[in-house]
């Protein structure tokens, strides 16, 4: 049996019925609030299924951590081994905007490393899930596929995938030195991360500190099973122990072939932003 098989398998299915939940809001006239600190949109959606995912987890695997955006206490990330990363509605700019692009990701890391990842498209019924080391796949209405990131090497020939919501100055600076012609706009980390494994794009760039690691654990999972590559903007692969839960160094999502090209200009863009010292 592959490593981690159980824990996939679980994972998987509380994604797609964390999924049905938060369609059933999507249905209503639902209502936003503001999150403390101007941290961003929350939903009923979100409480509910971040509810439900928690809950699932602690009965699956009691002996393991479970930190998720919505939970105030994440000192599991700490004190163990095995930590699970929610994030249990990624893009709810998106799902507030009724656009479709919004999933939930369901990510495991072990010794403080991204091992497995489900990232879920509810509007679409579309399912990546990867475990690091060894081949990713989508799931979709047309079946299933195995995940494979481009080998796209030219810079100037990467398409790159960037936020729909949230686009940067300093992602134009980065599209303006690498001479990218070619863009895509997409909702949620996961899904950005997912058009990548399935070479769909080449590139995610986020020169901001507005990410945490419930955004990029299952992601990393799923490109690194697909022949990928994530890190912060330095080239530093992040890790999932508790020592920080932002992402004070930005992501970066890339195909292998092209990732030492273009990761100097993205570092200096960083650097030039403040992110980097």
């Amino acid at each position: 049996m592959p490593a981690l098989a159980l824990e996939l398998e679980v994972a998987r299915r509380i994604a797609r019925q964390a999924g049905d939940i938060l369609l059933q809001v999507y249905a209503t006239d639902f209502s936003v609030t503001d999150k403390a600190g101007g941290a961003g949109p929350v939903t009923l959606a979100d409480e509910r299924a971040n509810a439900f995912i928690v809950g699932e987890l602690r009965k699956a695997f009691p002996g393991d951590g479970v930190v998720a955006e919505e939970n105030e206490d994440a000192s599991d990330a700490k004190r163990f081994e095995r930590c699970w990363y929610v994030d249990p509605l990624d893009g709810t700019q998106e799902f507030v905007n009724r656009n479709g692009e919004f999933a939930i990701h369901i990510g495991l890391a072990v010794e403080g490393r991204a091992a497995l990842g489900v990232v879920y498209r509810a509007v679409g019924d579309v399912l990546y899930s990867g475990v690091v080391g060894e081949q990713g796949y989508v799931e979709d209405p047309q079946g299933r596929r195995a995940l494979r990131v481009s080998d796209v090497a030219d810079p100037a020939s990467l398409r790159l995938v960037v936020s729909r919501s949230h686009r940067s100055k300093t992602t134009d600076a980065v599209v303006k030195r690498l001479g990218i012609t070619r863009e895509t706009e997409s909702g949620s980390v996961g899904l950005k991360c997912g058009l990548l494994a399935e070479a769909r794009c080449d590139l995610y760039v986020h020169v901001s500190d507005k990410s945490y690691r419930w955004d990029n654990c299952a992601p990393e999972a799923v490109i690194r099973s697909a022949g990928g590559v994530l890190t912060d903007l330095a080239g530093v692969p992040y890790r999932y122990d508790g020592s920080e839960l932002q992402n004070h160094r930005g992501l970066l999502a890339c195909n292998a072939a092209a990732f030492d090209q273009v990761l100097p200009v993205a570092s200096q863009v960083a650097r030039e932003a403040g992110l980097l010292k």
